[in-house]
């Protein structure tokens, strides 16, 4: 089912008060009747927003601008720990004869 859009509405509600209108007024007025006045008032106030909103464009959608120009800041890890032991490593001598062992510090 097609939608029935506000301004088809307020087009029908203008068009049924300018048809009703001479009809209304067709009983005569009395000089001192304040009644008459005030529902003139009322009725011309409500006609006029009637036909004001819907001579009224649509407001345009608003702007698409994309996605944002700015980025996440660069995560820095720390290097992994290093992993160090101690070891027995041979000592040589000046003629590559093993002369004993001494503990070295070992780091990956």
């Amino acid at each position: 089912m097609k939608e029935i859009s506000g301004r088809k509405i307020a087009g029908v509600f203008v068009a049924l008060a300018l048809g009703v209108a001479p009809i209304v007024t067709a009983a005569p007025a009395a000089a001192g009747d304040p009644g008459a006045a005030i529902a003139a008032g009322i009725g011309g106030f409500a006609l006029g927003a009637l036909a004001g909103s819907s001579a009224r464009p649509a407001p345009p959608p608003p702007p698409y601008y994309g996605a944002p120009a700015y980025y996440p800041a660069p995560v820095y890890e720390a290097p992994p720990p290093y992993r160090c032991w101690r070891e027995r490593r041979p000592v040589f001598d000046e003629y590559g004869v093993v002369i004993g062992y001494r503990p070295t510090r070992v780091c990956e």
